[in-house]
């Protein structure tokens, strides 16, 4: 049995763990249990045994409830009504309250997530950002006006909210990802009823409650808590969406684009990823060593825009995997709640093995495995070790596939058009990351990569105003920046004549 002494053994006794959260929903600005009386426990990750969270178990009514709050709130409540100077200012307010409760909603992301707490500190932190800056951006939005189709004509283009919006998200960054979808879409004037993973759902519910604190309206900020089905598969049918926006796997996404196709309902989707991470001869190579173990450890591995594709160019691949071996060989993983870990849980038992059939798999194709490979912590939580694979090819399902685990699969190449090549090589799209001290080389290979979150010297990072999205198989639309307030727009062309038009009779 492989010993690892960056290891860092959960601390059972640490009182964070003895109070157990217990959550409500919150529909129409108040908070509600299930009609069924029926909860969800959610073990820590990280702390095997133990209970850090209690949240309704919604049936269909219960999100059919919220739907009609929603609706009512959009169609005749005073949101979308406000002017943007009067949704920008509580939306603000709301990214004050996350900051003054930073401590407390990163304490519960950690527990029911598995990630290192200092990692949720800066999420959530990030998180304040994210809402500032689209309730900044909520007071500028515009439309158009066309004052060159005649003396007598007018054009205006007016720019209105789409309606009421059910937003699912998945279980590895609830609070990000909850944060990248609501700003926008109510900062547009929208209502929304959002419906986390069962996993993780406290910190949804706190944004949500946080969100009624600062004086946003009854109705139009919703948060339900169950189970894919029937509670998300009910909100993206319900008649009173508008449009679903979901982020998570493929699988579900297509699924969700058929039920919406139906009514023809406006989806957003962002889905899979299996980014590369592409290092030509020139780049630095302690910088890259560094981004390319944070690209693919980060939360534990768990995240779409992870660099899970190592391509490295063939001069320097000794060169670059000893640097890379040497630091996961000494990063830290394990316990989530000390302030030393880098790499916390897997999510979940399925999940934990799931990721270690991929490494089997990825052993009986042939590739070279190299690091890690194994479970770790004897059943004090569900941790994995870092994992590196080398000689792998693209036709191998760890270079097809979205692992969603801390497990990095190296292939070489000799030319830029090679490394380009085996980048495009996958169904997915998300995001790729170039490292080269060339500029002109970095910005052509980027230039001719198929994903819509790119980097050049780095990985993983973000601002509110670039967009996001995916190409290919991981995604439709984009959210964040500008672009992301058209995500939930409606944008309607009005004629305008001057004076009396020419007759069409007499």
């Amino acid at each position: 049995m492989t010993v690892y002494p960056n290891f860092i053994v959960p601390d059972s006794s640490d009182p964070r763990l003895q109070s157990k959260s217990r959550y409500r929903m919150l529909i129409d600005g108040r908070s509600v249990d299930a009609a069924s009386g029926k909860t969800i426990d959610r073990v820590s990750p990280g702390h095997a045994g133990v209970v850090v969270g209690t949240w309704p178990d919604a049936s269909a009514d219960d999100v059919r409830t919220a739907v009609a709050a929603a609706r009512r709130a959009f169609d005749t409540g005073p949101w979308p009504r406000m002017s943007g100077a009067e949704r920008s200012r509580l939306m603000f307010r709301t990214a004050e309250l996350i900051l003054a409760h930073v401590e407390e909603i990163a304490l519960i992301e950690s527990l029911e997530v598995g990630k290192p707490i200092a990692q949720a500190r800066g999420e959530i932190t990030f998180c304040a950002d994210l809402w500032s800056y689209a309730a900044g951006q909520a007071r500028a939005l515009e439309g158009q006006t066309h004052n060159n189709i005649g003396d007598n004509r007018l054009g205006l283009v007016l720019r209105e909210p789409i309606g009421v919006v059910g937003i699912i998200t998945p279980w590895n960054f609830p609070f990000i990802i909850a944060s990248e979808r609501v700003p926008w879409a109510i900062g547009g004037g929208c209502t929304v009823v959002l419906k986390p993973s069962e996993f993780t759902s406290g910190t949804s519910i706190r944004m949500a409650e946080l969100a009624r604190e600062a004086g946003i309206p009854d109705g139009v900020f919703n948060v339900v808590t169950g189970y894919g089905d029937p509670a998300g598969q009910v909100l993206a049918e319900e008649p009173g969406t508008d449009m679903i926006a979901f982020t998570g796997s493929t699988r579900v996404g297509i699924k969700l684009g058929e039920i919406a196709a139906r009514s023809v309902k406006r989806v957003g989707l962002e889905l899979g990823g299996k980014g590369p991470q592409i290092v030509f001869a020139d780049a630095d190579l302690d910088a890259a060593a560094d981004g390319i173990a944070y690209g693919v450890y980060h939360n534990a591995g768990q995240c779409c825009i992870s660099g899970s594709r190592l391509i490295v160019q063939e001069s320097i691949r000794d060169a670059l995997l000893e640097r890379l071996l040497d630091i996961s060989r000494k990063v830290t993983f394990g316990d989530p709640l000390s302030e030393r870990t880098k790499i916390g849980a897997m999510i979940s038992e399925a999940h934990a093995g799931k990721v270690h059939s991929y490494v089997e798999t990825g052993q009986a194709s042939g590739a070279e495995l190299l690091l890690g490979g194994t479970r770790v912590g004897d059943g004090a939580g569900l941790y994995y070790a870092p994992t590196i694979f080398g000689g792998v090819t693209s036709d191998m399902s760890i270079a097809r596939d979205e692992i969603f685990g801390p497990v990095l699969a190296t292939m070489t190449f000799k030319t830029a058009d090679e490394a380009v090549a085996l980048a495009n090589a996958s169904e997915f799209g998300l995001s790729a990351s170039v490292w080269s001290t060339s500029l002109e080389t970095a910005l052509q290979s980027i230039r001719r990569i198929r994903a819509g979150r790119c980097w050049i010297n780095s990985v993983i990072d973000g601002t509110p105003e670039l967009p996001i999205g995916g190409y290919k198989k991981s995604g439709l639309g984009r959210e964040l920046g500008r672009y992301g307030f058209d995500e939930y727009s409606q944008f309607k062309g009005i004629h305008v004549t001057l004076g009396r038009p020419d007759p069409w009779f007499g």
